[in-house]
């Protein structure tokens, strides 16, 4: 099933066949900081990070404050605004969201907790999210450590598209991640992909409708608008912005 993007933006032609792809390098991101942290965002990382860290990955809904019926996991979250949009929608799930950039995480620390300076330690008391926690390390780590099927959903929202052709083995779109995921999802659990780079897209098409991945996963649609159950990102703001259209998968977990 090819995506709407199919006709419109061609693959460059030097990037790798699914089956030349090198192994994944031990790091798929660079920096982990962007622009130097101001002392609030400091002790966001330093107080209020530990609170929501997640850190029992082989009991994955012990980790929550409250029951969870249901996981889901966000693979990259950026600047936190899908993953605490989701959260707070789905009160009974217990939400994993994943993202290795300092920044980021401060971004959607400082969502959570409002800036008080007239409370002394506000970081360290104001009240979170009692279903949602966060992995500040490499996601491919926790997809290694969580028990077989155990998500009933998984989200992969504006990832870096490592656009050049010797990057490819950088995108999280790769054989490997495809096959954890497999193992981590339930059967008819969704993974949910969304990208606004042409090549990126292109690429999701060429990996998800290999052999190996659709004996994995069903594909189920791809659109243009985002569906109304998917939260806005400033990703997708800013694509728009710049003049580019974004498009939104769901894969199906098979079995």
């Amino acid at each position: 099933m090819a995506s709407p993007s199919a006709a419109n933006s061609p693959a460059p032609a030097t990037d790798p066949a699914p089956a030349e792809l090198k192994p994944q390098p031990e790091r798929l991101y660079g920096r982990q900081r962007g622009h130097p942290l101001r002392a609030r965002q400091q002790r966001l990382l330093d107080v209020a990070l530990p609170r929501l860290r997640f850190t029992q990955p082989a009991d994955p809904k012990s980790a929550f404050s409250v029951p969870v019926k249901q996981l889901f996991l966000e693979i990259g979250f950026g600047g936190g605004e899908h993953a605490a949009d989701q959260a707070e929608r789905h009160p009974d799930t217990g939400y994993i969201a994943s993202e290795v950039f300092e920044n980021g995480l401060c971004s959607l620390l400082s969502r959570l907790i409002e800036e008080n300076p007239e409370q002394e330690n506000h970081e360290a008391t104001a009240p979170l999210p009692p279903n949602l926690r966060l992995w500040d390390e490499d996601a491919r780590l926790l997809l290694q450590e969580l028990p077989d099927a155990c998500l009933d959903r998984a989200y992969l929202m504006f990832p870096d598209p490592w656009p050049k052709a010797r990057h490819a083995k950088r995108r999280f779109v790769h054989p490997d991640n495809i096959r954890e995921l497999g193992r981590v999802l339930k059967p008819q659990a969704t993974w949910r992909i969304a990208s606004d780079h042409p090549v990126y897209q292109e690429w999701v098409e060429e990996i998800m409708t290999t052999p190996e991945a659709q004996a994995l996963f069903d594909y189920v649609s791809c659109v243009q608008e985002r569906p109304a159950d998917w939260s806005p990102t400033r990703y997708e703001a800013k694509a728009f912005r710049e003049g580019r259209q974004p498009f939104y998968w769901i894969f199906r977990r098979r079995g």
